[in-house]
């Protein structure tokens, strides 16, 4: 099962009524979906909740939900933040059966930018898509999609082909090789080879002045 073990109640009160009460009782309320049940209104305790959503194993991994002596794997799909305090004021849950695929966008992460040779030719890595949603088994959703930068040259385009994916896992995109990112001349670099450039022609004007 999953490392997280979110410890839930069943809030009997819905709406926003009932998501202000349990707010003002110390909880985060959520909502339980998917499957062939009906949604259910939860709330998990406002502390462990942030304990367990700091950890940055939370938000799209699969969890355990707990309920007395039930429990259930389930994925956190969503968590809406206070615009002011910055606190979880709700959240939602999608049950799910560990052993099958889920639909899931998972962040794509550059590794070796300051080694690449790319960098140390002034060029710049602009980034298309910075996550990517798979098909993949829920029990083996990856923290991340990983691209290593330390062979990449400059004009190079990363394509969806060059992530490694789990075991049995696929991008939802099927019809074509996206792509993820490409490296080009920066414009930091640009500009320097424009002043370069007009520093070279003034001295030529120069010379033949002379």
């Amino acid at each position: 099962m999953a490392e997280i073990i979110l410890n839930v109640d069943v809030r009997s009160g819905v709406g926003t009524g009932g998501a202000r009460a349990a707010r003002r009782a110390g909880a985060v309320p959520g909502i339980l979906y998917g499957g062939d049940k009906a949604p259910v209104a939860i709330s998990v305790n406002e502390k462990d909740f942030k304990k367990s959503l700091y950890t940055g194993k939370l938000l799209g991994h699969l969890v355990t939900l707990k309920y007395g002596d039930e429990t259930q794997p389930v994925i956190a799909k969503d968590v809406q933040f206070d615009p002011v305090s910055d606190r979880p004021v709700h959240f939602d849950l999608m049950r799910v059966d560990e052993t099958a695929p889920v639909k899931i966008a998972i962040p794509v992460h550059f590794k070796n930018l300051e080694d690449a040779p790319f960098n140390r030719q002034g060029g710049s890595l602009e980034i298309v898509r910075h996550d990517v949603e798979i098909l993949v088994r829920a029990d083996r959703i990856p923290e991340e999609l990983v691209v290593d930068l330390a062979e990449r040259q400059m004009g190079d385009t990363i394509r969806m082909s060059d992530i490694a994916l789990p075991e049995g896992a696929a991008p939802t995109i099927t019809d074509r090789d996206f792509v993820i990112a490409t490296i080009k001349v920066s414009s930091a670099a640009k500009a320097e080879a424009a002043d370069e450039a007009a520093q070279g022609d003034g001295a030529a004007e120069d010379a033949a002045e002379a």
